[in-house]
């Protein structure tokens, strides 16, 4: 069995998600990745759906540094300070939560907890959790900063790669999303071409 990638740590929580900042700069979880966070009792799984790397600072913005640099492995290198200065966070849409051996598509009886460890999902993870798509209608009705059907064809395309018969699943994902948008056609036809079916 792999070994679960930590990824960020809890630091602003809702019913409907939650923030992690990363403990290294730039290390997000990319776009639709499957993550947990909670303990064996009761995990909570979303969906990362935004990435930032700002300032320490709120209201200080970083300043361009490069202008007599070749690279900008360069600038970090003379200004070291800069990795202490800058955070990397992630935002994530709840969409399941799972308590004891039960794994619910719908959100949970509590927020996730501040500083509680975030984690990548394992290949075997992404299996069991991709065994229903009841998630997809909580993206497609979540109102995020990125498009819905972004959304939902990068987490798809990112669950498809830990399945065997990735075509299989997919097509699967892409009978579900035919029901759930009937009366929305091109909102079907962007998220079928994005996850190429």
């Amino acid at each position: 069995m792999a070994e679960v990638q930590r990824v960020g740590e809890v630091i602003e929580a809702s019913t409907t998600g939650f923030t992690a900042q990363c403990y290294e700069l730039y290390q997000m979880p990319p776009l639709g990745s499957l993550v947990k966070t909670g303990d064996s009792a009761a995990e909570l799984y979303g969906i990362v759906y935004n990435a930032t790397t700002a300032s320490l600072e709120p209201g200080r913005r970083p300043i361009a540094r490069g202008k007599d640099e070749d690279s900008e492995e360069a600038i970090y290198r003379s200004s070291p300070q800069l990795a202490k200065l800058l955070r990397s966070e992630f935002e994530v849409l709840v969409v399941g939560h799972k308590e004891g051996d039960r794994l619910y598509q719908h959100l949970p009886p509590q927020p996730a907890r501040i500083h509680g460890f975030v984690y990548q999902c394992s290949p075997d993870e992404l299996k069991d959790f991709g065994k229903s798509f009841d998630f997809l209608n909580i993206i497609l009705n979540a109102h995020l900063p990125v498009p819905g059907e972004e959304l939902v064809a990068a987490s798809l395309r990112r669950m498809s790669q830990a399945h065997d018969d990735r075509r299989a699943f997919l097509v699967a994902a892409g009978k579900e999303l035919a029901i759930l948008l009937s009366g929305n056609l091109n909102q079907l036809n962007t998220i079928l071409g994005r996850i190429k079916l």
